[in-house]
């Protein structure tokens, strides 16, 4: 099952951006579909259009839960609808309905955006595009009990040194084992 929902970064001149982003709530997997700042139906279906070949197999998914926003218009829909994914719209002015969108809003938020001037569009895709792969790569899940959404294949040796990566400008922090 995919959940989807746009998140709104104000920058240093005010100026509003909307991102859409799309988490699989199996394994807690975020895409950044993109960052604008004016959505249109067509950017908005382009966007689900580059989702579903990063995806390559909607057999994976059955199910994608959006809200009522305007933005999600009937071309979007018909994108999943092709590749055999069934739009489940949320009830009215329900937030809890969509849960794990709304969670990794709260958390790129807490962690990442409270803490960042965002300066521009291309900057702030930046920034999201880091954080993106610092929350598949690197963060630890409760919900996957302690795991992160994207295991690599060998984790090395377990008993070598740990190192510390700095992520932008050393706001995260992500620890491996050293070759």
């Amino acid at each position: 099952m995919l959940a989807c929902d746009f998140l709104t970064v104000d920058t240093v001149t005010l100026a509003r951006l909307y991102v859409l982003f799309f988490i699989g709530l199996d394994r807690r997997h975020v895409w950044l579909a993109g960052v604008t700042a004016h959505p249109t139906a067509a950017w908005v279906t382009q966007q689900a259009r580059n989702l579903t070949y990063q995806l390559a197999d909607g057999g994976q998914y059955t199910f994608l839960i959006g809200d009522r926003d305007t933005k999600f218009v009937t071309g979007f829909d018909d994108v999943f609808t092709d590749e055999s994914i069934r739009i489940i719209t949320t009830p009215v002015q329900a937030p809890r309905a969509n849960a794990f969108a709304e969670r990794w809003v709260r958390t790129v938020r807490s962690e990442c955006l409270d803490w960042t001037l965002v300066w521009n569009r291309r900057h702030a895709e930046q920034v999201l595009s880091i954080y993106v792969e610092h929350y598949n790569t690197a963060r630890p899940h409760r919900g996957l009990n302690l795991d992160i959404p994207d295991r690599p294949a060998s984790a090395g040796d377990p008993s070598g040194p740990i190192r510390r990566i700095d992520r932008l400008g050393g706001l995260l922090h992500e620890y491996q084992r050293a070759a």
